[in-house]
Formats: C-alpha cells, structure tokens, sequence
C-alpha cells in the first residue's frame, strides 16, 4: 500500500509520533504529551495536547475519532464526538477528551488516547434550487430504512 508522506513538527521534547497498531489499521494512534498524569473526573472534559502540529496534504482531512480500549475500559472519548483537522491548520492537535463513566479516569504521559484518519474529501458548491430530484425513500427519515 502506497503511503503518503505528511511532515510533522514535534512542540514539545515528550511529543510521540503518530503511529499505527498493524499493518492494516487505518488509524493513527495519537499520544499525550503530558509532564504528569491527568485525572479526568466522570462528566468532565479535558484539553490533551498531543506536543504535535502537521501539514495536512491538499484535499484530505484529519478525522480525529475514539480508541476503542480507551472508551471501553476507561469511559473517554472525544468530547466532541469525530475532530476534524483542516489541510490548512497548523496548530497543535489537541484531543478534549470525555469521561463518559461513572468512575474518574486517569491519563499517562504518552498514552494513546485517540486516532486519527487522512481522508480525502470533496468541496461542494451548494445551488439553490426550487425542487430536487424525486427517490424512492423522499422525505422518509429517522429509522425509516430499518426492518424489525
């Protein structure tokens, strides 16, 4: 598989490089850089800072989403739900992390605690129109489609 090359700034001496888990993740686990380990009580949110800034390529976005492990043993994920990173932002990437349990949640220094996907994307140019084109589904919304 071919790789794109994406230059990256370390800010900080402590800051880790993206890396992925296998051969095949899509993927790349993103670290804090903290000094010392951070407590994030149950209903908070707080700034990880990663001690990275990079040069997203041209017609891709950085996608920020969860850990899998981390949400499911710990109970944080990104407050925000899915981060998106524009090609043209060169500041450092952060992770608000949210403890979604009931528990307090401890994050270590170089911990993995979300990751990110290079996708491309398509700009749109939005017109205004008088009516749009008919299909079968029309206006049928939420769980419509779904089959019980």
């Amino acid at each position: 598989m071919e790789k794109q090359i994406v230059n990256i700034k370390k800010l900080s001496e402590g800051a880790v490089v993206p890396t992925y888990g296998s051969d095949y993740a899509a993927g790349a686990d993103l670290y804090a850089c903290l000094e010392e380990a951070v407590t994030i009580k149950p209903g908070e949110t707080y700034l990880v800072k990663t001690g990275i800034a990079m040069e997203i390529p041209v017609g891709y976005a950085g996608l920020v989403y969860a850990r899998s492990g981390l949400a499911t043993k710990k109970g944080l994920a990104p407050a925000n739900k899915v981060g998106v990173i524009d090609a043209d932002y060169r500041g450092e990437i952060m992770v608000p992390l949210h403890n979604h349990s009931n528990k307090a949640a401890t994050i270590e220094p170089r911990e993995r605690v979300a990751q990110l996907i290079l996708t491309p994307y398509l700009t749109a140019q939005y017109t205004v129109v008088e009516e749009l084109k008919d299909t079968q589904r029309g206006e049928a919304g939420f769980g419509s489609t779904g089959r019980c």
